[in-house]
């Protein structure tokens, strides 16, 4: 594109401060500035600013009343052994057939963790130093292989693609991680990494913002663009695919999707893709209930007669302390923890109603040039707003929804905050993974002391199974269960 054409394009977009340097940039400089100029969709960012305006406004007129819990055929707590056992048997029978596939979302930097790299390379503090990513990378590879062995598969046969979402500050980070550790045991082909989108960053009145003469200030667009990135371009044996064409082509149907700070996380969870194939569900949640009506965490319920996640300060006091006469539980309890089922079919059929998802702002304090001067100024105070999408923004467009409550201590302990904060952090993550790993061993008639500290790596037990040789067993001194494989060839 010409100077002329991009001029008159922003100029009509309303945007043509950005332009105003454009004397004072090298030639390299104008290049490089024109390539992201002619990238990004102007039209469209004004769109999606006005959108979010809208939305924003919309919500705050959105009194209490409109808000509702989930209705009581929707959710449903795995209580039953009987249940879990089908769940579990119809989930690993896809798994074995190849239907099943996942989608990490990794695009977190781990800047609040005091770590330069991406929050999925983070070492939470177990006796083996494994990483998130090589915990769950793991829990692949055993789900694999339990599939074999219970189904009668060739060793080798079964594969889950695991699809890794990073973010333009991790994606090389993550790519590079994955090689220097050999991809965890798991074949190289069958790791594919797609980066999610990014956005301009916006002043107040909706104005791009520059952080040098030569740049837009740009943020990744939320762990919700997970599903314009399903459709963005990615090389995969020197063939351009899409992530969508690439579930297609491996005949996937279904679809784990999760964040990456989970140190619990069950990893195509064969109970939860059992859950989903049986119910009929296009899109589940899994949840866990609130700790107290206090506390701090979005919930799945109703909005104005749809599905969505309510964030806590939307709910009244009232209905916040509500119970069910019934069984005393909250009735806004399903915590929302990024933890999904989809089956593919509904995955391609996001992009028909992709326009109709809302952005939601985010006030940031974001460096910018002073457009008078010329300097660049790093403000004290939120100047401007990150755009931004959620990943659950799909809920409200489900034709079956269903949600899954599970249980805290065994699948959910997030890592969000820095050492020695006290809540969300790596000290709380290896305390609840630790204190899992006793109750996995007290349930199949193993003794461990106090005190005594025991690691199960993912390929000895998936969730707690596979423990029958430690009955009878006491353990008096901290060790680590490892697997045959890693035994002889250690990470």
């Amino acid at each position: 594109m010409s100077y002329e054409a991009r001029s008159k394009l922003y100029e009509a977009a309303g945007q043509s401060h950005v332009l105003k340097f454009w004397s004072q940039l090298t030639r390299k400089e104008q290049e490089e500035f024109a390539a992201q100029l002619d990238a990004l969709d102007i039209e469209r960012v004004n769109r999606i600013y006005k959108k979010a305006i809208a939305f924003a406004e919309s919500e705050k007129a959105t009194g209490s009343e409109h808000i509702k819990p989930l209705p009581r055929d929707v959710s449903q707590s795995a209580l039953s052994s009987k249940d879990i056992a089908e769940w579990q048997r119809v989930g690993l029978a896809a798994v074995s057939r190849g239907e099943v596939g996942v989608l990490l979302m990794a695009g977190g930097q781990g800047t609040r963790l005091g770590s330069s790299l991406p929050k999925g390379c983070y070492d939470i503090g177990l006796p083996s130093h494994k990483s998130l990513f090589q915990l769950q990378a793991e829990r692949i590879r055993k789900l694999q292989s339990d599939a074999e062995i219970i189904f009668g598969k060739p060793a080798g046969s079964v594969v889950i693609p695991w699809y890794i979402m990073t973010s333009g500050p991790t994606h090389a980070d993550t790519e590079a991680f994955f090689e220097k550790h050999l991809f965890f045991g798991l074949n190289p082909e069958n790791v594919i990494f797609f980066e999610q989108g990014t956005l301009p960053c916006l002043t107040m009145d909706g104005k791009v913002i520059l952080d040098s003469k030569s740049h837009i200030a740009v943020a990744p667009d939320g762990n919700g663009g997970l599903y314009a990135a399903l459709r963005s371009p990615i090389t995969l044996a020197e063939n351009s695919h899409t992530v969508l064409s690439d579930l297609a082509a491996r005949h996937v149907l279904y679809v784990h999707a999760y964040a990456v700070d989970n140190c619990l996380v069950r990893v195509a969870d064969p109970v939860f893709m059992g859950y989903g194939i049986t119910s009929g569900a296009d899109c589940a949640a899994k949840v866990v209930p609130k700790s107290d009506p206090n506390e701090s965490v979005g919930v799945v319920a109703m909005r104005n007669g749809k599905y969505a996640v309510v964030e806590y300060s939307e709910i009244s006091k009232e209905q916040a302390e509500a119970r069910d006469p019934s069984t005393n539980e909250l009735l806004f309890r399903a915590g929302n923890i990024a933890n999904h089922f989809y089956t593919t079919e509904f995955l391609k059929s996001v992009e028909s109603f992709e326009e109709d998802l809302a952005f939601h702002i985010a006030y940031k304090k974001i460096p910018y040039v002073d457009m008078v001067s010329g300097e660049r100024v790093k403000p004290t105070k939120p100047n401007g707003m990150k755009l931004e999408m959620f990943v659950f923004d799909v809920f409200p467009f489900t034709r079956n929804f269903k949600v899954l409550e599970v249980e805290r201590i065994e699948e959910f302990s997030p890592l969000k905050n820095a050492p020695g904060t006290g809540s969300d952090d790596p000290e709380t993550s290896r305390r609840d993974m630790l204190a899992q790993h006793k109750r996995f061993l007290e349930a199949a008639g193993a003794k461990v002391e106090v005190g005594v500290e025991v690691e199960i790596s993912p390929l000895v037990s998936y969730a707690g199974g596979g423990l029958e040789s430690y009955k009878g067993k006491v353990f008096t001194k901290s060790e680590i269960l490892r697997g045959t494989e890693e035994q002889q060839h250690p990470q």
